[in-house]
């Protein structure tokens, strides 16, 4: 059984990958294979060769996070190899091409100038007069065009609200250009802003396929299948049954059974995540993949689930909703099956070590809102020398929240990361993220468990992509919705201090 499931897993996995990533050649493509199989292949010699003990921690998220690490840095140092047109990056790093080049644009006005030959340029003199006129001097008065590797840069004055300046140059361009050039409105590292033209990927014909949107629904519901069987199959041994009778599953399948109070609980917070973000990205006419799962035979049963956005985000508006959509979607269904959880959970004793997977016997103090959640639902019944042995809704609701509290965590392409860019800028946010690597590897000394959360952001680039209207601010109420939905990061992630703790418990 163990086989077969390796096999499914290497078969799903050669196919994202060769849907995924650039054309690369033959080898490279099975040489990343390879690192994103390791993990698996080390889990099941384990199983093979220890049966009757459990797969180490540091074996699990140390593969994990090692071949993470091999699989970017392979796929970095191949891209750069490729030519450019050849080169297109799929998904969601395709479509921020042009908002990334627009950011080495705004790199470049720092630099000092080289004595390398210049680029040649993207316009003839003709082409320039004609983007000239599109800059309205009350508008943005146009001072110069520059000419970069990747973008035609136009510096001026901002004569008018970003959003309307924006909207109405765009227009202009388009009117012209037609669909040649993708308008980007930033900021230089000294707040001024400026325009930018850049290569549009979807006009180029040999790329408009990555972008155009086919719903695999078959792939998405095979997907969700493996991913219900995987999770069933961990939440079989949650819900305790021996290990004799798991593998022995050929013979019994009903016993798959006791595992759904574990299993569709995450599907469906998982699920609704990443249904957060589609519904989202859909309302913004974003091009975008549904939601599909990543089925793993051990662990947790999965490594959760992604969307690919095929489109560049307009403005932090929109960067904004499609950021905040999934955890609040998620949040909206694990508190109710946490709240039905915990009361169906047992008290016991607190043991002496314990962990953020420790679900026979978690210490609520690890989190305040488990505390807080605890305290509510539970009562006196709960004190300062008591832990919670988890029902597995409980335990699918536990997940669920700490999937959400990685998700907002204000780093790089995170949600989180979305989230502070949009409310703060791209480089208040890469700073915000910068500052949050710290904390974290602060908090890991009192939190063991989040030393594997320190690794895994240090992976994770500060800087997000930049939205093609990166100027314009956010209202006052997404603001007080991303901050609001920072507390309730703190909340999970943070333990209860000792004050608190003596007044709740």
């Amino acid at each position: 059984m163990p086989y077969f499931w390796l096999a499914i897993l290497g078969w799903i996995t050669y196919l994202i990958l060769k849907r995924s990533v650039p054309p690369l050649k033959g080898q490279q493509l099975w040489l990343l294979w390879l690192v994103m199989m390791s993990p698996s292949l080390l889990w099941i010699g384990w199983t093979m060769t220890n049966p009757s003990e459990p797969i180490p921690p540091l074996l699990v998220f140390g593969s994990f996070m090692v071949c993470s690490f091999l699989y970017l840095l392979m796929l970095r140092n191949w891209r750069g190899e490729l030519p450019s047109e050849q080169g297109a990056r799929s998904g969601e790093a395709a479509a921020g091409e042009g908002a990334s080049n627009a950011a080495k644009a705004a790199a470049a006005l720092q630099a000092s100038r080289s004595d390398r030959p210049k680029p040649k340029p993207p316009l003839t003199n003709d082409e320039e007069a004609l983007l000239r006129q599109c800059f309205a001097w009350n508008t943005f008065f146009i001072n110069k065009v520059e000419y970069r590797l990747q973008a035609v840069v136009c510096q001026g004055q901002l004569r008018t609200e970003p959003e309307q300046a924006y909207q109405a140059i765009k227009e202009n361009v388009e009117g012209k250009f037609g669909d040649r050039f993708l308008v980007l409105l930033q900021e230089d590292f000294q707040g001024k802003p400026f325009f930018a033209l850049v290569p549009n990927p979807q006009a180029s014909p040999k790329l408009r396929k990555l972008f155009t949107t086919h719903y695999r629904f078959g792939l998405a519901a095979l997907l969700l299948l493996l991913t219900l069987f995987t999770t069933a199959l961990i939440g079989t041994g949650l819900a305790g049954v021996p290990i004799e009778s798991i593998a022995d599953l050929s013979n019994s399948p009903e016993i798959l059974l006791k595992g759904l109070p574990y299993a569709l609980p995450l599907l469906l917070i998982l699920g609704i995540h990443e249904s957060g973000h589609f519904f989202a990205a859909r309302h913004y006419r974003l091009k975008t993949t549904l939601p599909y799962f990543i089925p793993v035979p051990y662990f947790l049963g999965t490594f959760g689930a992604f969307i690919q956005i095929r489109s560049p985000m307009p403005n932090r508006k929109v960067l904004f909703d499609v950021g905040v959509a999934g955890p609040l979607a998620g949040l909206v269904v694990a508190l109710p099956l946490m709240f039905w959880g915990i009361v169906h959970s047992e008290v016991v004793p607190v043991q002496p070590e314990s962990s953020f997977l420790n679900f026979e016997a978690l210490n609520p103090r690890i989190s305040i809102l488990m505390t807080l959640l605890g305290r509510l639902l539970l009562g006196s019944a709960l004190t300062e020398n008591s832990a919670l042995q988890l029902h597995p809704v409980a335990i699918a609701g536990y997940l669920g929240l700490m999937v959400t509290a990685l998700n907002l965590m204000p780093i790089g392409q995170l949600d989180g990361g979305h989230m502070v860019h949009a409310m703060f800028g791209q480089k208040g946010g890469a700073i915000i993220g910068q500052v949050t690597r710290v904390l974290v590897i602060c908090l890991a000394f009192l939190q063991r468990d989040l030393w594997i959360w320190a690794f895994m952001l240090l992976l994770i680039p500060a800087m997000d992509e930049p939205a093609l209207n990166d100027v314009s601010e956010l209202d006052d109420r997404r603001d007080g919705l991303g901050l609001a939905t920072l507390v309730i990061l703190l909340l999970i992630i943070l333990p209860v201090p000792p004050g608190l703790a003596n007044w709740l418990l």
